[in-house]
């Protein structure tokens, strides 16, 4: 049977969106560990819009100086474009439009009293593979990650990445990488010593030619891409995006917690499901479900949850400058030892 899995690098420029946000929310926590934080992003070319809420004491400050310092921290600096010219962003044309406001007073007597701040499904994953997710996506990442940190250091391969893995009866039977090329450069060999298999098919850039890329070539928007951020076409994908906002959005806070739910109960069987549910305002959870699988045996267990926002932010330390790491990691990326 074949699985398909995809991943993305930051330089992507979904990602790059994501990034920007979880940066500017790790500037802002610092200041205001109570702050309330909901920041969309879209950048296309040079110009980065933020649309959204903050409500916080903190300073936002000079926001074109905090884009510039995330692009830079992505490797979409000064460097990098004397490298790459106009076929990727020019960090010294970055311009902001700042359309951000505050959050509603409707929603925000809600999370005042502790309760969550959106309502919404959360769906937590683990299974019995390295990090406790589904192979294919696992390897997808593998491979994305060290063409990523292969580019930082090159001055032909460019960080606008995605790579993908298609495995049939779990042997890896095709790799796909897209990566941006000044010129032609054989990736096989490399592919193939990250994955340790050689792949029966390997696509480097299918159109045959790929030097365009990051905001230059795509618009990047927050939130496009969630399936390389949660599980994959393992696990229904649960909730909202989790980047761009504060810990008191159940979009951040229940999927992690779903995720931890999902790798502290798979003990011994072969894959561990959790779906949960929210109510704005409220800190009992409508629904909590576990649903486990072994030996092809599904095995279901209800729960009651009355978590408020609070706990799990003091549980997983939410209330600190965590964020850009996260969103270079995806909830996927996050692991808990088993119980």
């Amino acid at each position: 049977m074949q699985k398909t899995a995809e991943a993305v690098s930051i330089g992507h420029p979904d990602k790059t969106a994501d990034y920007i946000s979880s940066y500017i929310l790790d500037r802002l926590i610092e200041q205001d560990t109570n702050l309330r934080y909901a920041v969309e992003v879209m950048i296309k070319d040079n110009t980065v819009i933020l649309g959204g809420e903050v409500t916080t004491s903190a300073k936002l400050g000079d926001l074109t100086a905090l884009v510039k310092t995330a692009l830079a921290e992505i490797g979409y600096d000064e460097r990098y474009y004397s490298i790459w010219g106009d076929y990727a962003i020019n960090p010294s044309k970055i311009n902001v439009i700042n359309l951000i406001g505050v959050q509603s007073a409707d929603i925000s007597q809600g999370v005042d009293a502790d309760g969550w701040g959106d309502q919404g499904v959360f769906v937590g994953y683990a299974c019995q593979n390295e990090q406790k997710i589904n192979r294919e996506l696992y390897l997808a990442k593998k491979l994305n990650n060290a063409l990523y940190d292969k580019a930082r250091q090159s001055d032909n391969l460019g960080l606008d990445i995605k790579t993908q893995i298609t495995l049939n009866d779990d042997k890896i039977e095709t790799a796909i990488v897209a990566i941006p090329m000044l010129k032609d450069e054989d990736l096989s060999d490399f592919v193939v010593s990250v994955l340790g298999e050689k792949p029966a098919h390997i696509i480097i850039n299918g159109t045959g030619r790929y030097t365009y890329h990051s905001s230059i070539a795509d618009c990047g928007i927050t939130g496009r891409k969630l399936a390389c951020d949660f599980y994959s076409t393992a696990c229904p994908i649960g909730g909202g995006s989790p980047w761009t906002k504060d810990p008191s959005k159940a979009d951040l806070s229940l999927n992690i917690y779903a995720r931890f739910l999902a790798c502290t109960n798979l003990k011994d069987n072969d894959e561990c499901f959790v779906y949960l549910s929210s109510c704005i305002g409220k800190s009992e959870l409508p629904s909590a479900l576990i649903k486990t699988v072994k030996d092809e045996v599904t095995s279901y267990q209800d729960m009651t949850v009355y978590q408020k926002p609070i706990n799990l932010i003091r549980m997983f330390g939410l209330n600190r400058p965590i964020y850009a790491d996260l969103c270079k990691s995806g909830i996927s990326g996050i692991l808990f030892k088993d119980e």
